[in-house]
């Protein structure tokens, strides 16, 4: 993956389910137009909610990487 310059990185690790994506929304939800957050979780559907949340909501997904143990999602705000 190219270097991209993260905002801002939630770390979710140890949150059950639906918390890290909840975190996500709330980081999108409060962040300015362009920002690009990171978010960590260990929870196993991570890795499928947050990508699918974010096209849903027409948000750029970056990234999603599994960094053994916990996934890395990278997003940025477009609108």
């Amino acid at each position: 993956m190219n270097e991209v310059k993260i905002d801002q990185t939630v770390d979710a690790r140890g949150a059950a389910c639906p918390g890290p994506l909840m975190e996500l929304i709330k980081a999108m939800k409060s962040a300015d137009v362009g920002t690009v957050i990171e978010i960590l979780s260990s929870e196993k559907g991570t890795n499928v909610d947050a990508p699918a949340w974010l096209k849903k909501v027409g948000q750029e997904l970056i990234a999603v990487e599994d960094r053994g143990g916990y996934w890395s999602i990278i997003a940025k705000k477009i609108k």
